[in-house]
């Protein structure tokens, strides 16, 4: 397996390696690995099929549903995440991590297209690792002790999951600032999707330097970007980055397969 960086920020496509076959425990310790060092890995030219995902999945820990879509009928483990050609809005459109209104959001998500457009439809991600380490030293301390409350409901997300998607509302509250788990390292942990206020303060007073932090995480320098094909599977690490699904196909489908792993109380 050859690992390729496809930014200076994050990002690096994983070479050389068929995930139809079961993984060994070196290679599930050197994907993992690759994981934690570029925040989100892509493997190209996969055909596997949906046993074959939730098995490459399971490598890496515990299934979990995702609250808001239903999965598909004969695999529970997997959303499916589509944009059909009359279709003007796409799932999830907007800067986000997945599911920050839960008291323990998921570890990461894993995507495989299983069609794409002729053209367009590519992913934005975003290393939150760089947009903390670029803040001032005062804004650090500042952020430091807030926490930020997350919700599922907010209009600008809500928007994005279509007619068939459930609409009970969930909220958690979660550091600014989240310390990894694995790598130790601290990340700015806000996002516009989901992250409304401070606790503690009103949207008013929180919004300001929300509207602050939501443009600075995603400065040009601390993104990447990758174009789908039929067959490009990513794995993100939703504890440290943010992703942002471009809508610039309209009049043509776009279906992609997710799984959700399991994550932890963000500290």
């Amino acid at each position: 397996m050859k690992i390729q960086r496809i930014a200076g920020a994050l990002g690096a496509e994983l070479l050389d390696i068929d995930l139809s076959a079961p993984l060994t425990d070196v290679q599930v310790a050197e994907i993992r690995q690759a994981l934690l060092d570029h925040c989100v890995i892509f493997f190209r030219d996969q055909t596997i099929t949906p046993d074959q995902q939730v098995a490459f999945a399971r490598a890496f820990g515990e299934i979990v549903d995702y609250p808001m879509i239903k999965p598909l009928p004969n695999h529970p483990e997997i959303i499916p995440v589509v944009k059909e050609a009359h279709e003007t809005v796409n799932f999830g459109g907007l800067w986000h991590t997945d599911t920050a209104y839960l008291a323990e959001p998921p570890l990461g998500s894993i995507l495989l297209a299983k069609s794409v457009p002729p053209f367009g439809g590519d992913t934005l991600f975003a290393n939150g690792y760089l947009a903390y380490e670029a803040l001032s030293d005062g804004l650090k301390a500042a952020l430091a002790p807030l926490r930020g409350v997350n919700r599922s409901g907010g209009a600008s997300v809500a928007k994005t999951r279509g007619a068939g998607a459930k609409a009970d509302e969930k909220s958690a509250i979660h550091p600014v600032i989240r310390t990894h788990p694995e790598t130790g390292r601290k990340s700015l942990y806000v996002n516009l999707a989901h992250t409304y206020r401070f606790d503690g303060m009103t949207e008013a007073e929180s919004a300001p330097l929300l509207g602050y932090l939501f443009q600075h995480q995603i400065r040009p320098e601390f993104t990447c970007r990758f174009s789908w094909r039929e067959g490009s599977m990513a794995f993100w690490d939703n504890r440290c980055a943010l992703h942002n699904p471009i809508n610039d196909y309209h009049g043509h489908r776009r279906v992609m397969h997710r799984i959700t792993i399991a994550g932890d109380t963000p500290v």
